[in-house]
């Protein structure tokens, strides 16, 4: 699937919630509070009266959320199938990249889809991370030069 990659904006939230089931007013301050971008995807060939059709003109098929700090880029939300996943880690590890930090990256170990993305991506498993309610989870870290 070919998905462009855009920030993601606070009229975002309604749809952002739905993907992870959390509400809209959790998501609106994630949006407002970090690094959010999205992986969209456009039809084709949206007609010569797209943009007054009134309908969304585009699908999200994930995204992913991530701050810095202490000198790491921390990657605190990612939703979308394995692939869709992989190509949002590279927005982090891009800017990683550019300000010589690390990325780190907790997995529970329930989504697979993270897990293969986080590992396609250049992510060593490190070790144990913290519960997120009482499942574990895997702390993942992407080291620039390595």
């Amino acid at each position: 699937m070919d998905v462009d990659v855009r920030d993601a904006v606070e009229a975002d939230a309604e749809t952002l919630g739905a993907i992870v089931d959390l509400p809209a007013d959790a998501l609106r301050n994630v949006v407002h509070d970090r690094t959010v971008r999205l992986a969209v995807e456009r039809p084709s060939d949206p007609g010569p009266n797209a943009d007054t059709a009134g309908e969304d003109t585009e699908t999200v098929h994930g995204f992913v959320a991530f701050d810095v700090r202490n000198g790491t880029v921390h990657v605190t939300q990612l939703a979308g199938d394995a692939t869709v996943a992989e190509r949002l880690l590279a927005e982090p590890i891009r800017f990683a990249l550019n300000e010589g930090f690390d990325v780190e990256f907790v997995v529970p170990e329930s989504d697979v889809d993270a897990e293969t993305a986080a590992e396609a991506a250049g992510f060593e498993a490190v070790g144990p991370g913290p519960a997120f309610e009482g499942a574990p989870t895997t702390r993942y870290r992407f080291r620039p030069g390595e």
